[in-house]
């Protein structure tokens, strides 16, 4: 559930759930972006943008999997995003380059490889100062540079990333705190699924538990890539990729933490 208006999430959580479980659910609210392409005036927001040569320090390695060269999808500028973003971004990484393996490549040893593994996506930060455009080693495929604008928003969870000790329900009437928001705030709940995001919540599914919690709390949302024929890519049927990465390895910027998911219908 994405809101323009975090005063108006508030009332509508208060209005729909009761004043302690409105609270409970409104506090689990996230700051993110829509990404959407700078056509029409619109501009785009610093140097984030889908596609494109990559945006790596000096010596920087491309990344691969097993010697296969994973594909440059989105470079996010988190400087440009800071000032929404808050407390919710703990370090300042510049820029983040989001890699990974192309599921189109004509390899034959694609076959062989986990496609959800961690060495199947990275995440590489990048001072802007000394970024330089890297485009990628042959035979990798590279997408059309697209520079896009961050329109902030404010995320509510999906219902299926509530657990049951997060928001007050009715066990005489609820058979968990999921049935509880789908009931009431259902209509609600836009599938976001067919769009690219930032930060925030993910738009998931309860195949498919994108933000898994460790110790620390939910995984942080990082970055949401849409089957996108305009760029000429896809994840299976309808697909969308995911790129997370837990808590404690954000607040210290180990972006070699962050893993990717993919689901598709």
């Amino acid at each position: 559930m994405q809101f323009d208006d975090p005063d108006g999430l508030s009332r509508v959580c208060t209005e729909r759930l009761g004043e302690k479980a409105g609270r409970q659910f409104a506090a689990m609210a996230r700051r993110g972006f829509r990404l959407v392409r700078s056509t029409g005036g619109v501009q785009a927001t610093g140097q984030c943008r889908l596609g494109g040569p990559a945006l790596l320090e000096p010596g920087t390695l491309w990344p691969e999997h097993s010697g296969i060269p994973l594909s440059l999808h989105a470079v996010l500028d988190t400087d440009a995003l800071a000032a929404w973003l808050g407390s919710e971004l703990p370090v300042r990484p510049g820029l983040l380059n989001f890699f990974h393996l192309d599921p189109d490549l004509p390899y034959e040893e694609y076959r062989t490889l986990d496609m959800f593994g961690s060495e199947a996506c990275r995440v590489i930060p990048a001072d802007p100062a000394r970024a330089v455009g890297t485009t990628p080693p042959e035979p990798a495929r590279s997408y059309p540079a697209t520079p896009v604008h961050a329109a902030e928003v404010t995320m509510l969870p999906d219902c299926w990333d509530v657990e049951d000790e997060d928001v007050e329900f009715a066990r005489d009437q609820h058979w968990g705190a999921a049935s509880r928001i789908l009931g009431e705030m259902g209509d609600l709940d836009g599938n976001t699924a067919g769009s690219h995001c930032a930060f925030g919540w993910p738009d998931t599914s309860y195949t498919l538990k994108v933000s898994s919690r460790d110790a620390d709390g939910p995984a942080v949302h990082l970055l949401q890539l849409a089957e996108d024929a305009e760029l000429g890519w896809g994840w299976g049927d309808a697909g969308t990729l995911y790129f997370t990465i837990p808590v404690g390895a954000l607040a210290t910027g180990d972006f070699r933490k962050a893993v990717a998911q993919v689901l598709c219908c």
